[in-house]
């Protein structure tokens, strides 16, 4: 069990999990009555985001030279790191949901919780941990500014911001979620 502290430590996951729930916090009671009603996905998006942008700073160590000569096998490692970031996250949502008005469905957390944590793999490993979380920073970016989605390409650039139900948002979610992670599992943070 020490290992497991001292990797969580190393991670950042004590400071990182502090500020998914002040964050989701801060946000949840300062739009709690200002917002633009339940069907709207942009509070939701915003709070998975700055989630997953908290919490990605975790997924590189303190040395990466320590971490890739290591004797133990880090692709599970990482995977599961990455896994259990987005499941903390969309749990810390939904749990904040409880105490007030449904913000958002199951399915709308759990896709756009799993599409933002694989863009944070992803920037991890383009970009190393300390940057991860620009890559979803700048596709929720966009996203929010973007006109709305009438073709497939607005749909895929827009995933984070459409129903659940939406095929181009549930895939590109998807794509991004299995791609980030494997990516990252397989070549771990960028030096």
């Amino acid at each position: 069990m020490r290992w497991l502290t001292l990797y969580a430590r190393s991670r950042h996951v004590p400071a990182s999990l502090a500020a998914v729930v002040i964050s989701t916090m801060a946000v949840w009671a300062l739009a709690r009555d200002g917002g633009e009603g339940p069907g709207d996905p942009r509070l939701p998006t915003l709070i998975l985001a700055a989630g997953v942008m908290a919490a990605s700073v975790g997924l590189s160590g303190q040395d990466l030279a320590l971490d890739r000569t290591a004797a133990i096998r880090w692709a599970p490692r990482r995977a599961a790191h990455v896994l259990l970031i987005g499941a903390v996250v969309a749990t810390v949502l939904l749990t904040v949901q409880t105490m007030g008005e449904s913000m958002a469905t199951t399915a709308f957390i759990v896709r756009d919780g799993a599409g933002l944590m694989g863009l944070a793999a992803l920037g991890a490993a383009l970009s190393g941990g300390q940057y991860a979380w620009t890559l979803p920073f700048a596709w929720l970016s966009f996203a929010f500014f973007a006109p709305p989605p009438t073709g497939t390409p607005m749909q895929v650039a827009t995933w984070m911001l459409l129903p659940p139900g939406t095929t181009a948002g549930t895939w590109t979610a998807l794509v991004l979620a299995v791609a980030g992670t494997a990516v990252y599992a397989v070549a771990g943070p960028r030096r």
